[in-house]
């Protein structure tokens, strides 16, 4: 009585060792959980009980599908079949080539720190919030400025006419922060003639004239100045060494791809 006890204890167990190591099973095949957390994941999805469902039943779709497939002898004899497998199987070896051999140098705090200080050493007393409109030539700028001016929202004008990527925010820029007087090559990137334009602007203001840079015209508009919020140390080092890792690799990348070149044969 009590070894039939403990058997379907045991079997009661091994049931739900299952079920919750199993979403699903497919013909036999099994879906397990973890496939489908990384599936969310990697979808960047929130973790939530629709997103798991949602993705569970994509990945019975996906399973059914590749069953079906081997089920046709006659695929992997395709040419184009063939020429998508040696491709495939090249890009896996060259990515696994790659995570070997390139090796960027470790970042280390002090470096992260110099950079914080480097940053914080270019900010102005003042930071400003601002919307710019990209337009390609200057009757595209009159007419647009002239919509303005008739009490139009800058934000809209922007949105219909904008070559600028930001166009699809209303042209709304990120704050940014320089010292004034306006220095080349101490703009957080801008170029120099649209920076002078946003520190000459009072909050509200809208260029008098477009600014010319090369071929294209831009208006700029100040939503609001305010003190320059400068992030503490522990708030910005993530982003600070995510971006010093990012050029690490680059660096890493051009060294590897500069020795191969110095080695091979290219004709052209």
């Amino acid at each position: 009585m009590q070894a039939k006890f403990h058997r379907a204890v045991l079997g009661a167990v091994m049931a739900l060792g299952l079920q919750c190591a199993y979403a699903a099973t497919v013909n036999g095949v099994a879906i397990p959980d973890s496939a489908i957390v990384d599936a969310v994941r990697a979808a960047g999805l929130p973790d939530s009980a629709p997103a798991r469902e949602a993705m569970k039943q994509q990945l019975i779709a996906r399973e059914l599908f590749r069953q079906e497939a081997a089920k046709d002898k006659t695929l992997d004899q395709r040419p184009d079949v063939q020429a998508l497998l040696r491709e495939a199987r090249n890009q896996i070896l060259t990515q696994a080539w790659l995570k070997d051999h390139i090796k960027p140098a470790p970042v280390t705090d002090a470096e992260v720190r110099a950079r914080y200080d480097a940053i914080v050493a270019t900010l102005g007393d003042k930071e400003y919030k601002a919307r710019v409109i990209e337009v390609a030539d200057d009757a595209t700028a009159s007419a647009a400025l002239a919509r303005i001016k008739a009490g139009e929202d800058f934000a809209k004008i922007a949105q219909d006419i904008s070559l600028a990527p930001s166009k699809t925010a209303g042209g709304a820029m990120e704050w940014l922060s320089f010292k004034v007087p306006v220095q080349e090559g101490k703009t957080q990137n801008l170029p120099l003639p649209i920076a002078q334009a946003m520190a000459s602007l009072p909050p509200g203001a809208v260029t008098p004239a477009p600014v010319v840079l090369g071929e294209r015209r831009y208006l700029i508009k100040i939503d609001a100045v305010r003190p320059t919020q400068i992030p503490s140390f522990d708030t910005a080092a993530p982003g600070i060494r995510q971006a010093l890792q990012a050029q690490a690799l680059e660096r890493a990348t051009l060294t590897l791809v500069t020795g191969l070149l110095t080695k091979a044969k290219i004709t052209q």
